[in-house]
C-alpha cells in the first residue's frame, strides 16, 4: 500500500513540476520573451496549487470517504478532455495593454484544470494514507518528501532529457500520455482507500513534536514561513533570467533547490543538520549583502561566482524556513489544513513579487526585503547555550521591571539598526570611490554585531542594504527609475554630458548630449560608427535609394541616427515604457533627431511584423534583448522566414548578439544552413582607450542574406568572417530551443554591463 501511495505521489509530482517549464516555455515567444513571464506563470501555478490544496481540505473534511473517492476522479476524468497542452491565441494581448491578465487568461485555459486536478492529488493521497490501517499513518509526512523527490524529477528532467530532445508538441502528447497512467494509479489509490476500514480519528498518536492544535501564531507562523522562501524564489530567477536569458535552464535551478529543500526537511535529518544552517544563514546572508554593496560600488565580479552565491544563499534561507515548517509540523488530522497554509504562503510571496511589488516600488525592493525578513523569522543562530549554567538565577521581575526590560530590548532593536545604517551610509559616501570593497567589508561587520537577535540582524540587512542602494542612486547620477511588466529600467548620467539607458545590469543605450549635433547624433555603444553595426550600415547599397529599415527592439533609438532624408524607419518594441524614455528628449533625441521618418510599433516583434507588408523592408535589424540575450523565439526557423517573408529580394538581416554567456553565433549558422542562405559574422573583442572614452564598446554582429552576392559589399572587409554553424547543435524552432553546448560563464566585463 505504502509503495502504490508513494509511487503515485512521485509521478503526480513529476507531472506537475515538468509541465511548469513546459507550459513557460510555450508561452514564451506569445509575450516576449520577458522574465516576468516565467514569474507570473510561477505565480499562477503557486495559485492554483493553493486551490487545489482547499479542495483537499474542503472534500477531505465535509464529505465520507466514498464520496470522496468519487468526487476526485470525476475531477481528475474531467481534466483530461482538456489534454493535449494547447495556447489559445484569443488571449494574446493588445499592443500597449498590461500582459499579465492576459497571460493568467491563456494560463487558465490551457494548463488550469489538469494542473488543479494534479495539485490537489497530492494532500489527498496523503490524508487517505493517514485514514488507513498502515502502521506508518501516524506520521505520513514521508508521502511529501516523496513527493517532493517527484517534483526534482520531473524538474530536472525537463531540461536535460525533454528539452534537448523533444519538440513542444511531442512533449505536450508525452505529458497527456503520462496523466493517464496518473489516472489509473489514482482509481487503484482510491480503490484501497474505500476498502480500508479505519477512520482517521484513530489513527496512531502523531510525533512527539508534531503540534496537536495549531494555534492562530502557529498557522500565521506556517504562512511566513513558506512567503520568504516563495518570494526569495521569483526574486533568485528574475535577477539569473534577467542576466543571462529567461529559459528553462535559468528557471530550473532556484526551483530545484527549493523542493530540494522540502525533501530534504522532510525526510528526518538530525537536529543538528537544521542547527547549522540556521547558523549558516547570517553567515550567507551577510557575505550576499557584502557583494551587493561592492556591486553598487562599481566592483565587477565573474557572473558565475555571482550566481552561485546568490542560489547558495537562497537555499540557506530555504532550508531553515522550510526547516521550521518540518519541525512544527501538526498531527495527521490537521496535514490538509497544514498544506494549505503553506501554499497560502507560497503564493503571498508570489504575488508580492509579481503583482504588488511593481506597483509599489520603482526598484526590485522586494529581494532584500525578503532576505532582511529571513533573518527575522529564523531562530536564533548565535545564543551562546554554554554561557547560560554560569548565570544565577534571575531574581522574581516586578511587572514595571518586565515593562522596562521589554521597552529597553524594543529601543535596542531600533536604535542599533539605524546606527548601523547611518555608518553604512558615512563608510559608503565617504571613502567609496577610492576604496570600493573595505567600505563594504566593515560595513557588514557592523552588521554582524547585531546577529545575536534576528530582529535586529534583519533590520540591520534591510539598513545597509538601503545604504547601499541610496549610495548607488546618488553617485551614479540615478535621474530616471521606471518599473513594469518586462523590468525595471533605469536613466543615469555621467553628471556631464552622457545619458544612459540600463536594464538590470545591462545597459541598452547611451547619448551625448551637445549642443553640436555630430557629436549628439553620434550613436554610440554597440553602433558606434567604426563598429560592426556603423559598417552596416554605411556600406549598405540600399541607402543609394533609400529603402525602409525595421528594427526590432528600440532601445534609445541609437539607429535612428543612420536614418536619410525620405527613409521609413520602423522600430518594433514590446515594452512602452522603453519608448516614452526614447521620446523624452531631456535624456534622448535620437528619434527626435533623425532624418528618417521613424515610428515604434508596439508589441511582441513577431505578431506585429507579420501584420506589415511583405517584402518591404531593405534592411532589418534585430537588436531585441531580454536581459542579455535576444529572446529565443526571434531566433527560430519560423523567425527567419518571418524575416525573410518581410524582406525584398535583396534585402539584408542584422543581428546584434553580444552577450557575456551565450554564443548565439552558431545557432544563426544552423539556421542559415537549413534554409540556404549566407553569412557573416564579426566579432569586435577590443576597442581602444580613446575610443572607450569616445562612447565605443565591443560587440558581436551577424548578417545573413538570401545570397552571397547579396553580401559583396560587406565580403571584402577582412573583419568579416563566414557564418558558421555547429552540426552537433539541433537546431532552433518553436518547438525546440536550448541552451546546451553554447553557455559559458565566469565573464566579470562585459560589453553589456554598466560602466
Amino acid at each position: 500500500m505504502a509503495i502504490l501511495f508513494s509511487l503515485t505521489l512521485l509521478l503526480a509530482a513529476a507531472l506537475l513540476f515538468a509541465v511548469e517549464p513546459m507550459v513557460g516555455k510555450l508561452l514564451l515567444p506569445k509575450f516576449g520573451g520577458a522574465p516576468a513571464v516565467w514569474n507570473t506563470c510561477l505565480v499562477f501555478f503557486q495559485a492554483v496549487l493553493l486551490a487545489g490544496y482547499g479542495y483537499a481540505h474542503g472534500i477531505g473534511r465535509s464529505l465520507p470517504r466514498g464520496a470522496q473517492a468519487a468526487v476526485h476522479l470525476l475531477v481528475v476524468a474531467a481534466a483530461w478532455l482538456t489534454l493535449p497542452l494547447a495556447a489559445s491565441p484569443r488571449w494574446l494581448p493588445p499592443g500597449d495593454a498590461d500582459p499579465t491578465p492576459w497571460l493568467l487568461a491563456m494560463l487558465a485555459a490551457a494548463v488550469g484544470l489538469p494542473f488543479f486536478a494534479v495539485a490537489a492529488t497530492a494532500p489527498l493521497l496523503q490524508k487517505w494514507f493517514a485514514g488507513s490501517h498502515h502502521r506508518q499513518a501516524g506520521d505520513p509526512y514521508f508521502l511529501y518528501a516523496a513527493s517532493n523527490a517527484g517534483s526534482m524529477i520531473g524538474l530536472l528532467a525537463y531540461p536535460t532529457l525533454i528539452e534537448p530532445n523533444l519538440p513542444l508538441s511531442v512533449q505536450s502528447r508525452a505529458w497527456a500520455g503520462g496523466y493517464a497512467v496518473l489516472c489509473t494509479m489514482m482509481t487503484a489509490c482510491a480503490a484501497v482507500f474505500w476498502r480500508s476500514r479505519t477512520l482517521l480519528d484513530a489513527s496512531p498518536p502523531s510525533p512527539r513534536h508534531a503540534v496537536e492544535s495549531p494555534s492562530r501564531w502557529v498557522r500565521a507562523r506556517w504562512v511566513a514561513l513558506a512567503l520568504v522562501p516563495s518570494s526569495l524564489l521569483l526574486s533568485v530567477t528574475a535577477y539569473l533570467s534577467t542576466d543571462i536569458s529567461p529559459v528553462p535552464l535559468m528557471w530550473v535551478a532556484p526551483l530545484a533547490l527549493y523542493l530540494l529543500t522540502f525533501i530534504l526537511v522532510f525526510a528526518r535529518l538530525p537536529g543538528s543538520v537544521h542547527r547549522l544552517m540556521t547558523l549558516m544563514l547570517p553567515v550567507t546572508i551577510l557575505a550576499q549583502a557584502y557583494f551587493m554593496i561592492t556591486e553598487h560600488a562599481g566592483v565587477q565580479f565573474p557572473m558565475g561566482w555571482l550566481a552561485a552565491l546568490h542560489l547558495a544563499t537562497f537555499f540557506t534561507v530555504a532550508m531553515v524556513c522550510h526547516g521550521e515548517l518540518a519541525r512544527t509540523r501538526p498531527a495527521p488530522r490537521y496535514l490538509t489544513e497544514f498544506y494549505l497554509w503553506m501554499s497560502l504562503g507560497g503564493v503571498l510571496g508570489g504575488l508580492f513579487n509579481t503583482l504588488l511589488a511593481p506597483l509599489l516600488f520603482r526598484s526590485t525592493v522586494e529581494y532584500p526585503l525578503a532576505l532582511s525578513l529571513a533573518c527575522m523569522l529564523a531562530p536564533p543562530a548565535f545564543s551562546w547555550p554554554p554561557l547560560r549554567g554560569w548565570r544565577r538565577p534571575a531574581a522574581p521581575r516586578t511587572a514595571l521591571k518586565q515593562v522596562g526590560t521589554a521597552s529597553h530590548t524594543f529601543g535596542l532593536n531600533l536604535v542599533a539598526p539605524a546606527l548601523v545604517g547611518l555608518a553604512s551610509a558615512t563608510l559608503l559616501f565617504r571613502w567609496a570611490p577610492e576604496a570600493k570593497r573595505w567600505p563594504a567589508l566593515a560595513v557588514v561587520a557592523l552588521a554582524a554585531l547585531t546577529a545575536t537577535s534576528p530582529l535586529r540582524l534583519g533590520l540591520s540587512v534591510a539598513a545597509i542594504l538601503w545604504a547601499a542602494a541610496w549610495y548607488d542612486d546618488e553617485v551614479h547620477h540615478l535621474v530616471h527609475r521606471e518599473r513594469g511588466f518586462y523590468g525595471v529600467l533605469q536613466v543615469r548620467t555621467d553628471g556631464e554630458d552622457d545619458y544612459y539607458l540600463d536594464h538590470g545590469r545591462i545597459r541598452h543605450g547611451q547619448q551625448r548630449r551637445s549642443e553640436d549635433p555630430a557629436v549628439r547624433d553620434t550613436p554610440l555603444l554597440y553602433y558606434y560608427p567604426t563598429g560592426p553595426a556603423g559598417q552596416v550600415f554605411a556600406s549598405w547599397p540600399g541607402k543609394a535609394a533609400p529603402q525602409p529599415v525595421a528594427v526590432i527592439g528600440l532601445g534609445v533609438g541609437s539607429l535612428a541616427s543612420y536614418g536619410m532624408r525620405g527613409q521609413e524607419f520602423t522600430f518594433f518594441e514590446i515594452d512602452p515604457a522603453v519608448e516614452q524614455i526614447a521620446r523624452d528628449t531631456r535624456y534622448f533625441t535620437y528619434l527626435r533627431d533623425s532624418r528618417a521618418d521613424c515610428r515604434v510599433v508596439l508589441g511582441d516583434a513577431r505578431l506585429s511584423l507579420a501584420r506589415q507588408p511583405d517584402h518591404h523592408f531593405g534592411l532589418m535589424v534585430v537588436d531585441a534583448f531580454s536581459g542579455d540575450a535576444i529572446p529565443v523565439h526571434l531566433l527560430t526557423r519560423q523567425a527567419m522566414q518571418l524575416y525573410l517573408q518581410k524582406l525584398s529580394d535583396e534585402g539584408v538581416l542584422a543581428f546584434h548578439i553580444s552577450n557575456r554567456f551565450l554564443d548565439l553565433a552558431p545557432v544563426l549558422g544552423n539556421l542559415a544552413k537549413e534554409l540556404q542562405l549566407a553569412g557573416l559574422d564579426q566579432i569586435e573583442g577590443a576597442v581602444t582607450r580613446e575610443e572607450t572614452q569616445a562612447g565605443k564598446s565591443v560587440s558581436h554582429w551577424v548578417v545573413i542574406a538570401r545570397r552571397r552576392a547579396d553580401l559583396q559589399w560587406l565580403a571584402g572587409d577582412a573583419r568579416w568572417k563566414p557564418l558558421a554553424g555547429r552540426p552537433e547543435l539541433p537546431l532552433w524552432t518553436d518547438d525546440y530551443t536550448s541552451l546546451w553546448g553554447i553557455t559559458h560563464f565566469g565573464a566579470a566585463e562585459a560589453p553589456s554591463s554598466p560602466q
